[in-house]
């Protein structure tokens, strides 16, 4: 919605110039780019007609500016989007998260987040800080998460993670083959260049991550995956260091090591096709902040992973049989979250 509308008219100093030029000196509360996105976006009307933002006005113009409001406005709105709830009391709120939605508002991303869906579903979290989030997904990583429907129950929360007594486990699709489980001990900061990325470099902080194989395949492994660490796109970075990069990572991913000749070109289009990485939180244990009792939830792969797993598995070459899987308590024990201002960061 706008928030209102302006009625210019030029003056015989500004006669001449540039729209946007006119604009950001007769409106000098709006910068001159958000200005200019304004008369591309066709929110500036010059004697009631859209124009460029090389148009030149003259004395006795008439500019209408359509006052847009700003996208950070709408961070926390409540929206009527659907959740998949997993389990629900008084005290907490388990969700299965779908790969495409943001936990968290931020730039780019001011609304259709999980925070705005929650505070449609239970407003009276809007009291708590973050709305009762204590840990993260990334937008494309799908999975279990738990929101916290109190502010003692979100301290209580922040706390197992502290003490290392949040159990979380992953699973995870990646190129090439690998032999043996083992673990990744390397630091994790932001990218030097591209700070939307983060990257292994000895400035950064202790990162580890324990993987597992569950089955290899000729060109591709499936992982299970646990985090001593809690550092953001953890799982994603030390995947890309091991250069078994996850499948479908848009940022991590090595194209260089795609063995596309090895694939049959079923295998190739659904893998190549695959439009988010594939990893995804497929269990979760805590500590219940209410009655002390020790929870455990466990939900399926997401079925675009299924299906790519099914695909995989149709053509795999020199494969070894699936391990037995573990049981959750005996792979977990080492499990570890660290918190930066009292949050998780994202941890995959």
């Amino acid at each position: 919605m706008n928030d209102d509308e302006r009625l210019l008219i030029v003056p015989d100093t500004h006669a001449g110039l540039r729209v946007d030029v006119a604009l950001q000196q007769l409106l000098p509360e709006f910068s001159r780019s958000k200005l200019q996105e304004w008369i591309k976006d066709e929110f500036v009307l010059v004697n009631q007609s859209y124009v460029s933002v090389k148009h030149k006005v003259y004395a006795g113009d008439e500019i209408k500016v359509i006052v847009q409001s700003n996208p950070e406005n709408n961070a926390f709105l409540p929206e009527a989007i659907p959740l998949n709830i997993i389990f629900e009391d008084e005290t907490l709120l388990v969700i299965n998260k779908p790969a495409g939605m943001v936990v968290h508002p931020a730039i780019g991303n001011w609304s259709g987040t999980l925070l705005n869906a929650l505070l449609h579903h239970m407003p009276e979290i809007a009291h708590i800080p973050r709305c009762g989030i204590v840990h993260r997904l990334d937008k494309e990583t799908s999975g279990l998460l738990v929101v916290a429907k109190t502010l003692n129950a979100q301290t209580h929360l922040v706390q197992q993670l502290q003490a290392r007594s949040v159990k979380r486990e992953y699973r995870a699709i990646v190129w090439g083959q690998l032999w043996k489980n083992g673990t990744v001990n390397q630091p994790i900061g932001r990218h030097p260049s591209i700070r939307t990325r983060m990257a292994i470099h000895l400035s950064g902080r202790p990162a580890i991550t324990h993987y597992e194989i569950l089955e290899r395949f000729g060109v591709h492994t499936y992982l299970r995956c646990n985090l001593e660490t809690g550092r953001t796109h953890q799982i994603r970075v030390h995947m890309q260091y091991l250069k078994a990069p996850i499948v479908g990572d848009p940022v991590y991913g090595l194209k260089s090591i795609m063995p596309i000749k090895s694939m049959s070109e079923a295998l190739r289009q659904h893998v190549l096709g695959f439009n988010r990485q594939a990893l995804h939180a497929i269990r979760l244990g805590l500590i219940h902040p209410l009655s002390g009792e020790a929870m455990e939830w466990s939900i399926d792969l997401p079925d675009d992973m299924k299906a790519l797993l099914e695909i995989i598995r149709a053509e795999q070459v020199g494969v070894t049989e699936p391990l037995e899987d573990l049981s959750f308590d005996d792979y977990l024990d080492e499990v570890s979250d660290d918190i930066d201002d009292d949050m998780q960061e994202d941890d995959e």
